[in-house]
């Protein structure tokens, strides 16, 4: 259990250095290589919080593997059971805010939105005249743009994130900027194949906002800074480079080998083990030396 304290630990600091470099590189990826490789970004956070997690490399000479802190061992039942509350409160108030949005929409008071994960599904906002049929195509274009990346899964795993590392309050940070800048990137990609609808999709988006129940499991239309998405709207933006990604994908592996190899080693499990064999003890053998009378003859 003190073991898996100090991993946590280790995890919620590797997590928040990943966030702050994330959060100062966005803007000029965005600029340089477009809006897809600043979103893409964000895969760095979760690897470096799984790499901080993997089995530490063995070195000779390195400190023992039960060498925890003796604070760590003593406050090791109480800081896991604090940590397993807030994970299982997180994990409900996620759930309840997907219950209440999934309610609102089959009653037609929440959308545009593809809620789920696994089967992930569109729900259009009523045709009761509030969105024209140009807008609905736009609507329709731009959740299916989310099904395409893979945008559901995305932000299932940032959900299990914040059950993981709910007291960081980078991790919730980190959500909220990674969901806007998917948003972004989902943006410029439907804008990417209907250059000329950009103003209609402003409107469009304008519209939508107006929904703000939030949603977890999924992607939602609204519910991210409007001002910042109209001016990406508003100003030409630099097309996506093809090497964009790959650039993104080789950092965010670069920053995951990096922390774990700022784990620190231990010794390998053999030199705390005595290999010898163990010799069978030698058993002691009592002699008894009866004398027996000779017997008399008659």
């Amino acid at each position: 259990m003190a073991e898996f304290l100090l991993d946590l630990i280790r995890a919620n600091v590797a997590g928040g250095l990943a966030v702050l470099a994330v959060l100062a590189l966005r803007a000029p990826i965005r600029r340089l290589l477009g809006p897809d490789a600043a979103y893409r970004l964000w895969a760095a956070p979760p690897l470096v919080v799984a790499a901080s997690l993997l089995p530490a490399r063995e070195i000779l000479g390195a400190a023992a593997r039960d060498d925890a802190p003796l604070w760590a061992v003593r406050l090791a039942p109480a800081l896991f059971t604090a940590w397993a509350l807030g994970a299982l409160l997180m994990l409900l108030a996620l759930a309840l805010a997907q219950h209440a949005f999934v309610r609102a929409a089959r009653a037609g008071r929440a959308g545009p939105a593809v809620v789920g994960v696994i089967v992930p599904r569109i729900f259009m906002p009523p045709n009761d005249g509030q969105f024209t049929e140009d807008e609905r195509t736009l609507i329709r274009a731009h959740e299916r743009e989310h099904l395409e990346r893979g945008d559901p899964m995305a932000n299932a795993l940032m959900a299990a994130l914040q059950c993981l590392l709910w007291g960081n309050p980078l991790t919730h940070l980190a959500v909220h900027v990674a969901r806007l800048d998917q948003e972004i990137a989902c943006d410029a990609d439907v804008l990417r194949r209907r250059p000329k609808a950009r103003a209609l999709y402003a409107r469009t988006l304008l519209k939508a906002q107006l929904a703000t129940t939030p949603l977890p499991l999924g992607a939602h239309w609204a519910g991210h800074p409007l001002e910042a998405r109209i001016r990406l709207l508003s100003q030409p933006q630099r097309a996506d480079r093809p090497s964009g990604p790959v650039i993104a994908g080789l950092a965010s592996v670069a920053a995951g080998a990096l922390a774990w190899a700022m784990v620190p080693p231990v010794a390998p499990l053999r030199d705390h083990l005595d290999w010898r064999p163990v010799e069978p003890p030698q058993r002691a053998m009592s002699v008894i030396m009866i004398r027996v009378p000779a017997a008399r003859h008659a």
